[in-house]
């Protein structure tokens, strides 16, 4: 079973996405802030994506997925966005700073898992 790691500072985001991964049949890790996300991380926990927010208080997702990337364990993880924010310009700065796809917030379910099976190997 493939587990994700899933970075928002939104509790109701959280809850419900949480419940589609698992319906899904993901094992589901949660962190409320990137701090508390890279702590897991750091932690030495086994994870096979990242799911995280770019606007986030304390350190943004770019920050987050810099730090992430340090890491030898996660160096070639997948990494996906899901946040509110569109422009191209977010985009590529979060493509250089390591992650793999972007998603739009509200995505579909279908969006997202159909996103997830795009990057998970």
């Amino acid at each position: 079973m493939n587990t994700i790691m899933l970075v928002d500072d939104s509790a109701t985001i959280l809850l419900s996405i949480s419940n589609i991964l698992t319906k899904a049949g993901y094992a589901v890790e949660k962190a409320g802030n990137a701090a508390e996300g890279l702590a897991k991380f750091k932690s030495g926990m086994k994870v096979d994506l990242l799911i995280t927010d770019l606007n986030m208080p304390g350190m943004n997702g770019i920050e987050f997925i810099k730090e992430v990337r340090t890491l030898p364990n996660y160096k070639f993880m997948p990494i996906l966005f899901l946040t509110t924010e569109s422009q191209q310009s977010k985009r590529l700065e979060a493509k250089a700073a390591g992650a793999s796809g972007w998603l739009v917030k509200p995505a579909t379910a279908d969006e997202l898992l159909g996103t997830i099976k795009l990057v998970i190997r």
